[in-house]
């Protein structure tokens, strides 16, 4: 069984990686358009689909990626990479010209779960950060208790993403066409600096490995 100052430090470490304040103004531009339902809809399955991730990883996060021949740099690259794609569409408006064109229409299941897997889910909660330090966590919790207890954490820190996603969709009647357009922009610009700094990192430790 951990300690207590280990659960601690892997609580702290979790919640800072998953960064629920930072997550939910971007979980609020990505779903824009959306109903109350639809939103929470989206947030549920969103963190649903990356606590499955985290879990497995949490489990056998190192010896998978070891079979399959992908290192965490690698996993860094890729992310960014998508993650800046991402972006560019929210800074150039073009996740907004395709809302509009369907703006009229109901917003299908499908749909849903294409938002709350990509990018909700992946990258953005199980995304590099977060995988890479639950794979390094799970290598200090060895036994199947302390592994039980380090999923615990895991689901604590979900709940409470999933309940900062739940009080960001508030805040959508609150900020009107503008308010959005401009979030939106502002937040793209920001995730385009969150990704090129994956990138970066990403390529760093693999330059380092290959060197």
């Amino acid at each position: 069984m951990a300690s207590y100052d280990a659960l601690l430090n892997a609580f702290v470490t979790l919640l800072v990686m998953l960064d629920p304040p930072g997550n939910a103004p971007l979980f609020l531009a990505l779903t824009v358009g959306m109903s109350r339902a639809d939103r929470i809809q989206v947030a549920l399955r969103g963190c649903i689909t990356a606590f499955i991730i985290l879990t497995v990883f949490a489990i056998a996060g190192a010896g998978i990626l070891k079979v399959i021949g992908i290192t965490i740099p690698a996993f860094r690259v890729a992310g960014g990479l998508l993650l800046f794609w991402i972006a560019f569409e929210m800074v150039f408006e073009k996740r907004q010209e395709r809302r509009e064109a369907s703006a009229k229409k109901v917003v299908t299941k499908d749909h849903i779960r294409d938002i709350a897997a990509f990018p909700l889910a992946i990258p953005l909660i199980a995304g590099p950060g977060s995988i890479s330090a639950t794979v390094l966590l799970s290598s200090t919790y060895s036994t199947p208790v302390e592994r039980i207890e380090l999923i615990a954490i895991l689901f604590v820190v979900i709940a409470i993403l999933f309940a900062a996603f739940v009080i960001a969709g508030r805040l959508d009647r609150l900020l009107g066409e503008s308010g959005r357009a401009i979030l939106t922009r502002l937040l793209g610009v920001l995730l385009a600096a969150l990704a090129v700094q994956f990138v970066a990192d990403g390529v760093k430790a693999l330059a380092g490995t290959s060197g």
